[in-house]
Formats: C-alpha cells, structure tokens, sequence
C-alpha cells in the first residue's frame, strides 16, 4: 500500500504547472471577457458617481386614516427595491426615514432617470374602464378611437406566439396607443350579449360633453371638469384624480403624448382591478410572428375573475367604451381596447418600442403600492465628496499594501516573491470580477466595498504566512525543503479554509441582515476571501512547489527565507544503541 500513495504524491508534486495553467487560462477568460463586453471598469454607486437622492412622504387616503404604520411602510419599501432593480439600477438604495418617510437613492447609470420617473409615480394601480376620451383642448368628437379586430379563427391565431396567444392587430387610425389586450392563451369565446356594462353605458351616456342638461350634479361637476381640464400642463396632469376612492369615476390625463404628439385626456369609471391582482407581468418580443414587443400579464385567482368579469363587458361597446385605462399616480399610462372576454393570462401588443415595454411591465408588476406617497424633496448628489474619500481611501490602502510589502520582503525575503506575485493575481482577479458583475448582477462599486476590499489585503496576506511558517516549521525539524513544502501543506491547507471559513460567514451573515451600502462592504469581503481559497491553491502552493526545485530556494540561500541556519534547524536525531552497564555482581 505504500508504494502506490509514494507514487500519487510524487506525480502530485510533479504536476504543478496544470494548476498555474488553469488560474492562468482563467484569468484570460475573465479579462477577454471583460474586454469584449465594453465594461472594462467597474460600476460606482452613488456615493461614488453621484446621482438624485428623492425623499418620498406617505399620505393617508380618503377613508383609511391608520394606513400608515411600519407594516405599509415595510412593504412600500421591498416594492420600490424591486422596482428599481428590475430597471438594472444597481446600488439604489430605499429605506425608511422616521414614521412616514421614505428616502430612495438613485446612483447615476444608464437607467437612473427611467428609475427615478417610476419610483416617483408611487400611487396605486388600478384598472378603469373608458368612458370618454379625446385629445386634450379638441372637441369631444374630433378624436375617435380605433376599432380592434379580433381572431376570428383560434387555430390559425394559436399558431403566431410561442404561447398560443390570439393575436389581434389593432387598425390603422389614428388613437392614443393603438393597443389591444388579447388572451395569451387562447381565444376568447364570444361575450354574453346580456353582458352590457350599466355602469358604463350610463356614465358615458351622462359623462359625454353632448350630454342632454338634465344631470345629476356629480355627473355635471364631471363633465365641467373634463372640459375644463388642460393635460398639457405638468401640474395639472399631477394632480388629476387626486383625493378621490376608487369607486368613483374620474378625470384622468394621459401619461405620455400620442403619436401625434397631443396629450390624451380621458372620463374613467370606478377601478374594476387593482394592482394587487397582478400575480406578474413581463415584456416579451415576439419573435414568431415579429410584430414588436408586447406585454404579459398573470392574474390572481380573484384578479382573473375580475378581469374576466369587466372584459366581457368593454367587448360589448363600441369605441371608446371597449378600452380600460391602466392608471397608476392618477395617470393613465396604457388604454388599452378589448376584443374579448379574457379570463386567464392576457397580453397587450401594438407598437411597443423595448423600452416602454419594459417600463409598463415594471408598472404591473411593481406598481402596487400600499400606501400613496408625495415627493417632499428630490436632491442632486454631486460625486466630488465620495471622489475625495475615495482618493483618500486609495491612499490609505497603497500606503497599507506598501507596509505589507516591505514587512514580506524584509522578514520573507526570496518567499516575498511568492507572495507579491499572489497578491497581484489576487487583485487583477478582484478588479476583472467587479466589472463583470455590474451588468451581471447590478454590482457597484461603493465607498464600503471598496474597504472591504482593503481588508482583504490583511486575509490574503495572512493565508500566505501560514503556510510559509509551515514550510519554515519542517525545515526546523531537519528536513529539506521540497518534502517541507509538501508535508506543510495538508497542514496549513486546513487553517487556511477554517479562517476563510470564518471569514465568509461573517460576510454572509452580514449582507443578509443589513441593507444598503454595508451590503457592498460584505460583498466585496465574500468575494475577496473566495479568491484567497482559489488564489492559495491554484496558484501560490504551485508556484512555491516548483520554486522548491531551484537551487537557490533549495539550498536554503540566506536570502531565500528558508536559510537552514537562520532559521535554528538542527539536525535530525538518530538513534545510537547505548552500551549496556556493567553489572555488579556483589549487588546482584
């Protein structure tokens, strides 16, 4: 048995350069990759790059007076982070702030003013029907709204989407959006014909601008607003429907322009679905039939039969009435006609750019919110103060990795070579997976994590001395150098992984339980000690074995470090057959 272990010890020894080839080949990888991709540094937060700082405070709705409190707040919290993230904003930090208050920031990036436009509009969603509609300061009759023609066959439309979807292609004239929803599973069957909505056939008999004189009041207040309105105003599009329930009908503006380039202003009905009936919603291309992007939408239990109910009911009516207006903030931002009663996953199509696509699937998925919140206070922050305790900071670890360095070669002496030579694959390493991961994962680079990456010059470095004074522990027992090195290693291999060990679950355990920028620090001291495993054995113990062939190393010169003589060794003992004592025989 013997035999055998000798000889997978000596190919093991024999075979380091596998090791630095594979570390080598992946740094290539990795650099090449970091090349290729366009993102050759890495991505700063806010503190770093400067961005918008928005403070939101929460207001209590008509007919909820104790909706504000830890639990709304909390939840407002997790739903403006995912919205933000699911933009690729990285870094956005959204926390509370005293009892009502919520403080969001934006780094600045690519999608931070997409970000800070969707955080902003913080009201909950609702799905309204559409009683009237036109083009904001024109009259009533001078925009008509198009007609959406559904599949009259299911089996010639299931073969156009991935998904089996009955496609419908909204017509040519001229609308706010010219988009439709259809069913992404399957078409619809024909809606009841007793199905017709009364709320909406009379609201928009009496909401109508052509209306007869004999109104109610609150139908003639209605009217008076919707003539009065003007959506080309920021303010006043701001302000539409603010303060009323969601049982009641409203006047809302459009949030965007048409393709005209006119401001859209609508008469909604009571909120038939809300936001919190929304199970997901995504944006999708659809690459089969190639009409663009579109969006899907999957409901609850409860929000399908809601949906199933109020879209039998739009089909019936004839253009604006089959529309439903997504509102969200008291803006309606897609209006949407309807050809068929839809009652399980639905999609919207029509002229979609990616962006919008995305941005009213975010709205979907995101938008509903427990509370409403105004903006108290939208700040710019400049990079020029994170800049300067940057550059300190940068000073402060150049100046620590010099003392480290000249500790290594004065004390280390030849094995500071190894070390350095460590240190460096370790940082390139470090730097080439920072800038990987902004696009990957939404990783940026803050104040934090850059001294969690300064700490790691500390843990590296002590990985390193272990096994050095292993190695120097061997040879003090007598034994030359290349067995040194091989019978050091199990040993040190096992305290290094413990303090590593140690290491990466006070980061985990530390990214886990905070928030914000002290999730950088943790994760930058996670990712720095994983490389310090990788690092030690891919590189360092295989560099140190083939330095243990060379002469100068393995004769132990006096300035390798591993001097026989400095470091006290003595030579092995043997044992020697002692010579037997004489006996005396008067005593025996």
């Amino acid at each position: 048995m013997a035999a055998p272990k000798k000889g997978r010890s000596a190919s093991a020894q024999s075979r380091p350069g596998r090791s630095l080839a594979l570390i080598l080949i992946a740094i290539a990888a990795l650099t090449g990759g970091m090349f290729a991709s366009g993102h050759t540094t890495p991505r700063l937060g806010i503190d770093l790059a400067g961005g918008t700082s928005i403070t939101l405070t929460a207001k209590n709705e008509p007919g909820q007076p104790n909706a504000i409190n830890k639990t709304n707040m909390d939840t407002a919290v997790d739903i403006m982070n995912r919205r933000v993230n699911g933009l690729g904003v990285s870094e956005a930090e959204v926390q509370t702030q005293g009892s009502d208050n919520i403080i969001v920031n934006i780094p600045k990036g690519t999608n931070s003013e997409q970000a800070r436009a969707q955080v902003g509009t913080t009201a909950k969603l609702y799905f309204r029907p559409v009683l009237t509609t036109d083009v904001s300061g024109a009259a009533a009759s001078s925009s008509p709204s198009p007609s959406a023609s559904s599949s009259a066959s299911g089996k010639a439309e299931d073969k156009a989407t991935p998904s089996s979807s009955s496609s419908v292609t909204p017509s040519a004239s001229a609308t706010t959006q010219g988009r439709v929803v259809t069913d992404a599973l399957k078409a619809g069957s024909s809606p009841s014909a007793s199905s017709t909505p009364s709320a909406s056939a009379s609201a928009s008999a009496s909401a109508s601008p052509s209306a007869s004189a004999s109104v109610d009041p609150a139908t003639a207040k209605l009217q008076a607003e919707y003539a009065a309105i003007d959506c080309t105003d920021k303010s006043v599009r701001a302000k539409a429907g603010a303060g009323t329930k969601p049982t009641d009908p409203i006047v809302a503006c459009g949030q965007d322009k048409n393709s005209a380039g006119e401001w859209q202003k609508y008469i909604l009905g009571p909120a038939e679905v809300a936001g919190t009936d929304i199970k997901k919603a995504g944006a999708l291309f659809d690459t089969q039939t190639a009409a663009g992007w579109k969006v899907t939408m999957d409901f609850t239990s409860g929000g399908s039969k809601k949906f199933a109910a109020i879209t039998g009911k739009l089909a019936q009516n004839q253009q604006p009435q089959n529309q439903f207006a997504i509102v969200l903030d008291g803006q309606v931002v897609s209006d949407p006609s309807v050809g068929q009663s839809l009652s399980g996953p639905a999609e919207i199509s029509g002229s979609f750019t990616q962006t919008e696509a995305e941005d009213l699937a975010n709205m979907l998925k995101y938008g509903a919110l427990p509370l409403s919140f105004k903006e108290s206070s939208v700040t710019t922050v400049t990079a020029a103060l994170g800049g300067e305790q940057l550059h300190a900071g940068l000073i402060a670890g150049a100046i620590g990795l010099a003392l480290v360095i000249l500790y290594l070669v004065i004390y280390y002496r030849g094995l500071s070579v190894i070390a350095i030579a460590s240190l460096g694959v370790s940082a390139i390493l470090t730097y080439v997976l920072m800038a990987l991961l902004g696009p990957a994962i939404g990783f940026a680079l803050n104040l934090p994590a850059v001294c969690g990456a300064i700490v790691a010059i500390g843990i590296t470095a002590d990985s390193f001395i272990v096994f050095f004074e292993r190695i120097r522990d061997e040879i003090r027992e007598g034994r030359t150098l290349r067995p040194a090195v091989e019978r050091a290693w199990p040993r040190a291999r096992r305290t290094i992984l413990v303090s590593d060990f140690v290491s990466f679950l006070a980061a985990a355990v530390l990214f886990i339980v905070t928030v914000g920028k002290v999730q950088g620090f943790a994760f930058t001291l996670g990712l720095t000690t994983v490389l310090d495993v990788v690092v030690v054995f891919f590189f360092t113990k295989p560099l140190m074995t083939l330095l243990a062939r060379r002469k100068f190393f393995a004769e132990g010169h006096s300035w390798s470090g591993l001097d026989p003589k400095r470091l006290g060794a003595k030579p092995p003992l043997r044992r020697t057959r002692r010579a037997s004592a004489p006996v005396d025989t008067k005593e025996a």
